[in-house]
């Protein structure tokens, strides 16, 4: 799946970037888990990608889509563990963005999305006991999310971002905030087309 949506962004990268008036960018950050939740305290992040498209320009305001997918790796190193969990995530999004002559380099931005959160589950073969069932599993829930980005150049940018994820729990899971409250701050670069 993730390759299919890195080939729908070079092409649309492609396509567009041909344009003159381009609004879209691309994003590349480091998502780094926060808070005491079952993600902060059981996942490293690793990498995570960002899709945005501006289609409304509404004086100082850009409305537009973006789509992030991210992937986090299970922080738990235990050798006798028999298998490992990754977690990644696709989180399709409205955002705002401010612009502002007075200040043109600085971009601060809010968000309203989705997010599905997919854990796979990788088998230790050195440890791995037939007996022990696991399944991978699948969750989602509301994506809130804010940003901040500077402009280096007309087309760079460094940006800082934050998602506030809730998700729903099962009947057999206690409605906690640690089980259903995810926090991710997202650091990194951006390209504009």
């Amino acid at each position: 799946m993730l390759q299919k949506v890195i080939l729908l962004l070079i092409g649309l990268i492609s396509i567009k970037g041909l344009a003159q008036d381009s609004k879209m960018s691309i994003e590349l950050s480091y998502p780094l888990p926060i808070d005491n939740n079952f993600v902060g305290d059981n996942y490293n992040g690793i990498i995570d990608l960002g899709f945005k498209y501006r289609f409304l320009e509404l004086n100082s305001i850009s409305i537009g889509g973006s789509l992030n997918i991210g992937y986090l790796k299970n922080s738990k190193k235990a050798q006798n563990q028999p298998f490992d969990v990754n977690l990644y995530s696709v989180q399709p999004r409205i955002f705002a963005e401010l612009n502002l002559e007075s200040i043109p380099k600085i971009h601060p931005s809010i968000g309203l999305g989705y997010s599905l959160l997919y854990f796979k589950v990788v088998h230790n073969a050195a440890v791995f006991n037939s007996n022990i069932s696991t399944n991978n599993q699948n969750e989602s829930g509301l994506n809130i999310n804010a940003g901040l980005s500077y402009d280096l150049t007309d087309k760079f940018m460094i940006q800082a971002q934050y998602d506030f994820i809730n998700i729903g729990v099962d009947n057999d899971i206690p409605d906690i905030t640690y089980n259903k409250n995810i926090n991710i701050l997202k650091i990194g670069l951006g390209y504009r087309f």
